[in-house]
C-alpha cells in the first residue's frame, strides 16, 4: 500500500497581538460599566456583578500570555469589544481564504513542487464564512489547483482529521498530494465580555502538504498511522448557524444584557472543568492504545505536537504518555504567544518545533477538542 508523507507546512501570524494586560484593561472597563448601569440589581441580589480579570489569572488559568488577531482595535474598544472585520464582495477573496492562501504559499515554496502535482485541497477549520460555496474550492482557485476541494469541520480536531482523510487519499491512489489548510478566526467566535473564556482565542491560518511516498523527495515525515475518535458533549459548543442570527454590537453600541448574556450561546461557551475531566484521560489512552497498536513505545516519541488549548492539560497529557514529567522539547507549548488557535494549534508547534530529529524518530501530531473529538497522528522523520 503507497504510504503518504508530510512533505511541507507553512504558517501566517497576523501583524497584530493582544498582550494579557492590554485585554485585561479593555475587559475590566467593560464590566466596570456594566456593573454601573445595572447597580440596582445588582444592590437588589438580581444580578451578581461581574468580576474583574487579571494578567495572573489568565496565565495561571491557561499558560497564555498574548494572541495574535486580525483586529485589535474593535476586541480592545469597550464600546464594542467584537473585531471589526469589513465583509468582502462576492467578488473578493474571503478573509479566510486570504489566510489560507498565504499559509499554503509558504508550504508549496518550501516543497518546491509545481502546484499542478496537488490533487486535493481540504479546508478544516472550526468555523466557516459561509455554507457555500466551499472555502477549500476559493482557495483552489486562487492557488490556481485541479481536482477537486471540501470543507470539514471537527471544530479543534480538525486538521488532524484532515491529515488522515489526506493520507487515505493518498493510499487509495486518488491522487499524488494533498494541500490541507486551517484557517481560523477564532475572535470572531469568542465572547470578550466573558472573563471565563475571553482570553481564549487568537487567530492563525496553517498549511500541510501530504504527498506520497512513491512520488516524494527526501526529506519529510513518514505517517505511519492516524487514529480518530468522537463522543458527543455539549460541555463545548457554539449555536450560531443559519437557522438564526445572533445580534452584535453595531459601532455605537453600549454595554447590554443581549451583549453580556443574551445570545452568548451563539459564540463559543464551555464548562472547563468538566472538559478537562473528559478529555484528558480520552486523549492519553487514544494516544498509548494507538502507539502499541503500531508498535511504538510512548517513553521513546522524542516530541509531542498536541493541541494548544490549556497549559495544564498539555502537561498531564505528556505526563501520562510519558510516563515522566516531559521537557520544553519533549512537549512543545506555543499557546503562550498564540493562545488557543483551534484545529490550526498543532500545527503550529508542529510548523515551528520540527527540528533536531534524526532521521527514523518519532513523535506525535494529536488534537482534542469539542465533540468531543480527538485525533492521533504518529509521525517518523525520513
Amino acid at each position: 500500500m503507497t504510504t503518504a508523507v508530510i512533505a511541507a507546512t507553512g504558517l501566517f501570524t497576523p501583524e497584530q497581538s493582544i498582550s494579557n494586560a492590554e485585554l485585561v484593561e479593555a475587559y475590566n472597563t467593560w464590566a466596570e460599566r456594566w456593573n454601573a448601569a445595572h447597580a440596582g440589581q445588582i444592590a437588589e441580589g438580581d444580578v451578581a456583578a461581574l468580576t474583574p480579570s487579571s494578567a495572573e489569572f489568565i496565565e495561571k488559568a491557561s499558560g497564555i500570555k498574548s494572541r495574535f488577531v486580525l483586529d485589535k482595535a474593535g476586541i480592545l474598544d469597550p464600546d464594542r469589544m467584537v473585531p471589526r472585520l469589513v465583509e468582502r464582495s462576492n467578488e473578493e477573496l474571503s478573509i479566510m481564504a486570504e489566510m489560507a492562501v498565504k499559509a499554503a504559499r509558504q508550504a508549496i515554496e518550501a516543497w518546491g513542487k509545481p502546484v499542478s502535482e496537488i490533487g486535493a485541497v481540504l479546508c478544516a477549520a472550526s468555523n466557516m464564512p459561509r455554507p457555500y460555496p466551499a472555502l477549500a474550492v476559493e482557495i483552489q482557485q486562487a492557488l490556481g489547483i485541479e481536482g477537486f476541494g471540501f470543507d470539514m469541520n471537527v471544530a479543534c480536531s480538525s486538521a488532524t482529521f484532515g491529515l488522515k482523510t489526506a493520507a487515505d487519499f493518498i493510499a487509495s491512489g486518488s491522487v499524488k498530494a494533498v494541500l490541507m489548510v486551517n484557517p481560523e478566526v477564532c475572535s470572531a467566535h469568542l465572547n470578550f465580555t466573558d472573563r471565563d473564556s475571553h482570553f481564549i482565542f487568537g487567530d492563525v491560518a496553517t498549511a500541510v502538504i501530504v504527498e506520497s511516498s512513491d512520488t516524494a523527495g527526501p526529506g519529510g515525515w513518514d505517517i505511519l498511522g492516524t487514529r480518530l475518535k468522537t463522543v458527543f458533549s455539549n460541555n463545548i459548543r457554539n449555536n450560531f448557524g443559519f437557522l438564526n442570527r445572533a445580534e452584535r454590537p453595531s459601532d455605537s453600541a453600549t454595554p447590554t444584557d443581549d451583549v453580556a448574556g443574551g445570545a452568548t450561546d451563539k459564540l463559543f461557551v464551555q464548562q472547563g472543568r468538566k472538559v478537562f475531566r473528559d478529555v484528558v484521560p480520552m486523549v492519553s489512552d487514544m494516544i498509548l492504545d494507538h502507539a502499541g497498536e503500531l508498535g511504538i513505545e510512548p517513553a521513546a516519541l522524542k516530541r509531542l505536537w498536541l493541541h494548544q488549548a490549556n497549559i495544564n492539560m498539555n502537561a498531564m497529557i505528556g505526563r501520562k504518555v510519558l510516563g515522566r514529567d516531559p521537557s520544553e522539547d519533549e512537549n512543545i507549548i506555543i499557546l503562550d504567544e498564540y493562545a488557543n488557535t483551534s484545529s490550526a494549534g498543532s500545527i503550529i508547534a508542529f510548523h515551528l518545533h520540527q527540528d533536531g530529529f534524526a532521521p527514523g524518530e518519532t513523535g506525535l501530531i494529536c488534537s482534542f477538542g469539542a465533540g468531543y473529538s480527538a485525533g492521533t497522528v504518529f509521525v517518523r522523520k525520513r
